[in-house]
């Protein structure tokens, strides 16, 4: 195969690449940083058997950490929301793996393109 044919093959395969990322992420809904806790409680009653019996211990509670202004931000959540920020967190690394192998591809199609 000569080479101009060889490198349309391989522009065409990056065009591909960047498009397929581009409709993945575009698919997404829910996006978001920050990392989410469950956590059980013990309560203020001393007599209470959250004290004695750790799997006793009220909630679970959903804590969502995340960075507000360079301030580390903590948000309580009910179930459902915890859910969709799973969901959410999820979305944001694989967006952020996807840019990285987009980025990757930039870097090609620039050398593709513009040799030296």
């Amino acid at each position: 195969m000569p080479l101009a044919q060889a490198t349309g093959t391989h522009l065409e395969a990056i065009h591909e690449n960047i498009a397929e990322i581009q409709r993945t992420i575009s698919t997404l809904e829910y996006l978001s940083s920050g990392t989410l806790l469950k956590r059980t409680k013990m309560c203020g009653n001393p007599r209470c058997r959250c004290h004695a019996d750790r799997d006793a211990r009220h909630g679970p509670y959903y804590e969502w950490g995340y960075l507000k202004g360079g301030k580390l931000r903590h948000r309580m959540l009910s179930p459902k929301q915890a859910e969709l920020m799973r969901l959410a967190i999820a979305n944001q690394r694989k967006v952020k793996k996807l840019l990285k192998v987009w980025e990757a591809q930039t870097v090609r199609l620039i050398e593709l393109n513009a040799p030296e």
